[in-house]
């Protein structure tokens, strides 16, 4: 029997993405198979594409940082999991597919009942929120904070994890978007027309504890200006690197680009204690290093989802096939919440 997986045939623009037929996959020793029910696209996956993430693989290959599907077939030697239990993966890449073969200890046990593209969300948004806040940020009831491109799949997972955490919400977003930032509680700040640090001093007299930045590049500067004496500027993307078409040009792997500047703040974080921090988040990396931290924290986040304390935004769902259309048009920018492939939608 085959199935259908997309992949990149090379580091460019959306005619990079292809789709295959092939072989089922058979899980090695060890390994669990999985049905992907939905599989999440995010700017690391657009990234990768385009050669400028430091998680891109080599081509050809396929993309799909998260994950969660239904347990279909057991390898030799893996215990935990029986067929057709529900699951959550955040593989990094090889997601956008049917079907996947991964290690059991990469499996997280999803809570029945879940709608599955609203538990993907939870995988790599959500979590990627909940560790900034509460892992980097270490934020306390009543601080203030600014979030950039609150609109966002991360964004709206910010201001609902904020909204818990009794913060006081600043997000930065497009006229069209503002309505959805301000019910989910933050005071919207349009980038377009408005200088965000005098819009920011201006309301409160001082800044704010922490900035959330997915920007990176130059615009850390900005964000630090925004910082009130002692805060700290959280960096969890450079997606400044995909401005003016680098990868489209060279095809080929730049993935540490963008990040030399992350390093002189850093250096500078130790030169001049006390004073405002930039503070930089890689959830891959946190995963490899603290593997048991993230599980917690996902679970503690489905527990949320089940109780319906957050409830992720879809922005939209896409069939597998139309990989391609689903990152044009996160790309294309202004997309309110999480964009999902569903196999088989």
């Amino acid at each position: 029997m085959k199935y259908t997986r997309i992949i990149v045939t090379h580091y460019g623009g959306p005619e990079a993405i292809r789709i295959i037929e092939e072989e089922y996959p058979e899980p090695k020793k060890g390994e669990v198979r999985v049905r992907v029910l939905a599989a999440g696209v995010s700017m690391p996956d657009v990234m990768a594409r385009e050669g400028v993430h430091p998680e891109t693989p080599r081509v050809p290959y396929t993309p799909g940082w998260d994950l969660v599907g239904v347990v279909d077939s057991i390898g030799t030697g893996a215990t935990e999991f029986q067929p057709g239990q529900f699951v959550a993966a955040m593989p990094i890449h090889g997601a956008y597919a049917e079907f996947i073969c991964l290690p059991e200890n990469e499996l997280i046990p999803v809570p029945p009942g879940l709608d599955a593209a609203e538990a993907v969300s939870v995988v790599l948004n959500y979590i990627t929120a909940y560790q900034m806040l509460h892992r980097s940020a270490k934020v306390k009831q009543g601080q203030r904070v600014l979030i950039h491109g609150a609109s966002g799949g991360v964004g709206t997972a910010i201001l609902q994890l904020g909204h818990l955490a009794g913060l006081e919400m600043y997000g930065t977003c497009s006229p069209q978007n503002a309505s959805t930032v301000l019910q989910l509680g933050a005071t919207p700040i349009d980038y377009h027309t408005k200088d965000i640090t005098k819009e920011i001093l201006g309301r409160t007299s001082d800044g704010v504890d922490a900035v959330f930045d997915p920007i990176g590049g130059k615009h850390i500067w900005d964000s630090r200006k925004a910082l009130r004496r002692g805060g700290k500027v959280v960096v969890y993307g450079t997606t400044t690197s995909l401005r003016g078409g680098l990868s489209a040009r060279r095809s080929r792997r730049h993935r540490s680009h963008g990040m030399g500047i992350i390093g002189w703040y850093i250096v500078r974080r130790w030169l001049l204690p006390g004073q405002k921090r930039v503070v930089p988040y890689s959830i891959q990396t946190l995963k490899r290093l603290k593997p048991a931290m993230f599980r917690e924290d996902l679970l503690t986040l489905f527990e949320l989802l089940k109780q319906e304390k957050i409830k992720p935004l879809i922005a939209h769902k896409f069939p597998l096939v139309e990989a391609r259309q689903a990152q044009e048009l996160l790309q294309k920018g202004g997309v309110t919440g999480k964009i999902v492939l569903v196999p088989g939608y």
